[in-house]
């Protein structure tokens, strides 16, 4: 019985990666708005599960407010396009007014979110405000924040962004199409690829750790997670993130996709742990229900979710300084 159940999750597993793998892919490939609205769509339905799991704490979540706080920040990493799209607008009408930088957005965002909740925490007259408040903040800052620097990684491919003069050499190179398009074009590649190697990890880690597995890595918090398991997942993520380079990222060295991989072979793992903690304290197995064999849209992207601003940090901060 317990082998046939196994079998049918299997089966709901292979047929929901055909189906959602591709979407993914085609979204990253395609970039501007179509993935950014990718994003809000897995962002806003994580960020709905995790507030129904904090009611389960005793909290009031205020659902509403939180979704539309979790896609301005969204939408704040899609800062260079959406303050074009404004300015031209607002041309039309000969409308000329100061538009913020993406920090300042995101600042503004943060400050108005505090505000807003704040006040509204004093109109309501139960549940432990404290209680509400912390989760209410911690969701927004834990999955639309982290989930947003993928929407900040598949923008930073845009000339003014991305350093090209370390990869072209043309006079033009930051008006001539063929390379805006190429280095764009880069940008998908690399989304892809995260995709890819976090995958790459996480199946690795599972099956590597199903047939050799002995110690136990984490038995508190996820016990049948083992040390065989995760060193698995780490040495298959690297081999996946220099695979990856000589596949698809040219533009990266070999120490850059070493690094990557085990950024996402390290932190992926970690932010599994870090979800599976949250479940263990919420008393659930899963966030929901929502997609057949894998559980919600938060077990699904949880290694994503920590992943993300790490490397979007370091292509930001530290490859394209």
């Amino acid at each position: 019985m317990r082998l046939d159940i196994k079998m049918n999750n299997h089966i709901k597993r292979i047929l929901v990666a055909i189906v959602g793998i591709p979407l993914l892919v085609i979204a990253s490939l395609i970039g501007d708005y179509i993935f950014l609205l990718t994003i809000i769509c897995i962002s806003t339905i994580a960020l709905y599960e995790f507030y129904k799991l904090a009611e389960l704490k005793g909290a009031s979540p205020r659902m509403v407010w939180g979704l539309i706080a979790g896609i301005c920040i969204n939408i704040s990493f899609f800062h260079d396009k959406l303050q074009f799209t404004i300015i031209k607008i607002l041309e039309k009408f000969n409308v000329f007014i100061p538009f913020p930088s993406q920090t300042q957005m995101l600042y503004i965002i943060l400050t108005i979110i505090i505000i807003v909740f704040s006040i509204l925490e004093l109109l309501k007259n139960k549940g432990s405000p404290v209680i509400s408040l912390s989760l209410n903040f911690f969701g927004l800052l834990y999955i639309p924040l982290f989930l947003s620097t993928l929407v900040g990684i598949r923008e930073l491919f845009v000339p003014f962004d991305f350093p090209v003069s370390c990869f072209f050499s043309e006079p033009e190179n930051f008006t001539n199409p063929v390379i805006r398009d190429k280095i764009y074009q880069w940008g998908g590649y690399t989304v892809v690829s995260i995709f890819v190697i976090v995958w790459t990890c996480d199946s690795a880690a599972y099956y590597i750790g199903s047939v050799f597995g002995k110690h136990k890595l984490y038995e508190r918090i996820s016990p049948n997670k083992t040390w065989e398991g995760a060193i698995g997942g780490l040495i298959f993520a690297i081999a996946a993130s220099v695979g990856m380079k000589y596949i698809f990222l040219d533009y990266l060295s070999l120490g850059s996709s070493i690094i990557i991989g085990i950024i996402i072979g390290v932190i992926g793992q970690a932010g599994d742990l870090f979800e599976s903690m949250l479940k263990r304290d919420f008393g659930v197995k899963d966030s929901s229900s929502l997609i057949p064999g894998h559980g919600g849209m938060l077990d699904r992207f949880d290694s994503l979710i920590m992943v993300s601003p790490v490397i979007y940090l370091y292509f930001d901060f530290i490859l394209f300084s």
